[in-house]
């Protein structure tokens, strides 16, 4: 089917070339040429505006923060000005709820539909087809992009009618993540001090208790050291928590782990590791422990 597409860094792109794979019409914009022309040569048509992108009726976005995801949308030649009556914007993006909120009037106000469909996975995941897409909407639009959502994941769950549910979930399941390459970054820093092999403790734990996929990436990558180039950076790590802080006070929700975790996040920048992946929490955690490791 005709999908267009907004936002070419890392997942975007990687979930071009999915759509792409599976046999999609897509139509790009990206605000850098550079990934743009990278995709067309491999059949993907490109858009001037974000506009011209929702023309075809149906539009992903994936951009990286709440300012990107208003401007390209709402800003003039955005995906709501070019959007038909009958389209579908899905916004894929890590959000605010109170965003995704302002999106789902402001379409319903343009007689066109919303659907906030955020996803786990880092780059390599979205590349291969292997993402989690966690979607929430109206179930007839849900039904309608279900080819495209499927295409670039390995599974859809779908919550519900209300879209911001979806972002509700994405948010906290990113604290999560978030808390689990804390609990490495420290166990590690413990251990290592302790005169234990951190590979040793990390192989013992997730071959044993901790088998999750989340504990295998961000193990290896701490001991690896595999921080750069990053797959998801610690200042989109800040944020993300950020919006989950602020969404849970508007429920009455404490989360005062996350607040550890954000003010590591922010010792990490002012220590100058604000490019690397946001498993660099763990050099937070050997710093504070007194651990001499090669960043």
């Amino acid at each position: 089917m005709d999908v267009g597409l907004v936002g070419l860094g890392n997942m975007g792109s990687a979930m071009a070339h999915s759509l792409l794979r599976a046999g999609h019409r897509v139509t790009a914009f990206n605000r850098s040429p550079g990934p743009a022309t990278a995709l067309a040569s491999e059949g993907a048509t490109i858009a001037a505006t974000p506009a011209a992108a929702a023309a075809v009726g149906v539009v992903l976005s994936m951009l990286a923060d709440d300012h990107a995801v208003e401007t390209v949308t709402l800003g003039p030649n955005g995906i709501l000005a070019g959007l038909p009556a009958d389209g579908i914007h899905v916004s894929m993006s890590t959000i605010s709820v109170a965003l995704s909120e302002r999106l789902t009037r402001a379409h319903a106000d343009a007689g066109q539909g919303y659907l906030a469909a955020p996803v786990f996975g880092r780059p390599d995941a979205a590349l291969a087809a292997k993402l989690f897409v966690v979607a929430a909407g109206d179930p007839a639009a849900i039904e309608r992009v279900r080819p495209l959502l499927e295409a670039v994941g390995q599974r859809l769950f779908v919550l519900g009618p209300v879209a911001n549910q979806a972002n509700v979930v994405k948010l906290a399941g990113n604290f999560l993540i978030a808390a689990v390459i804390e609990g490495l970054a420290e166990s590690t820093a413990f251990v290592t001090k302790a005169g234990v092999d951190p590979a040793a403790f990390v192989e013992v734990l997730t071959n044993s208790l901790f088998t999750a996929p989340v504990y295998k990436t961000y193990g290896q990558l701490i001991i690896e050291r595999k921080f750069s180039p990053p797959g998801f950076a610690v200042p989109l790590g800040l944020k993300d928590i950020r919006l989950a802080l602020h969404a849970a006070e508007d429920v009455a929700a404490p989360l005062p782990f996350a607040s550890v975790v954000r003010d590591h996040f922010l010792q990490a920048i002012a220590a100058g590791w604000g490019a690397l992946d946001w498993s660099a929490l763990a050099l937070v955690a050997e710093r504070a422990a007194g651990v001499a490791r090669k960043p």
